[in-house]
């Protein structure tokens, strides 16, 4: 993975997060409020945006990080973080505004995602210490 793309999915990310959030408590509080919905985008907000900081933190770690197996694991944690934001909060997002039930048997995935992210940055953190520098 490109040194650089940690960075930038930290930045869209965290800015959509930011934006989501404000967008859902300011100009769609009433479309939220009649889908009895406003627990459920922020639940998608707060996972997107503890994520987006989690993005940022591996992206900080990954560019003192060379390459071998921290390295490896460090880049498969910020892809299933990234598509745990996707599936996740994206699919909670939708639902928020209306969009059908079906959705719901996606956020699990995004979930699943998540959690794989953090086991993954764990790994990274028990690679062969000679393979990075603290």
């Amino acid at each position: 993975m490109h040194e650089r793309f940690p960075l930038l999915a930290a930045g869209v990310s965290g800015a959509t997060a930011v934006l989501f959030g404000a967008f859902g408590a300011h100009a769609l509080g009433h479309v939220l409020a009649a889908n009895g919905a406003q627990a459920v985008w922020e639940t998608a907000a707060k996972y997107h945006f503890y994520h987006s900081l989690a993005l940022l933190g591996m992206a900080a770690w990954m560019r003192r990080t060379p390459t071998g197996v921290a390295a490896r694991r460090a880049t498969q944690a910020v892809k299933f973080w990234t598509a745990g934001i996707i599936l996740f909060s994206g699919s909670l997002y939708a639902y928020a505004l209306g969009g059908p039930h079906l959705l719901v048997w996606i956020t699990p995935l995004g979930g699943l995602g998540f959690v794989a992210g953090w086991i993954a940055a764990a790994g990274a953190a028990l690679a062969p210490r000679s393979e990075y520098d603290i």
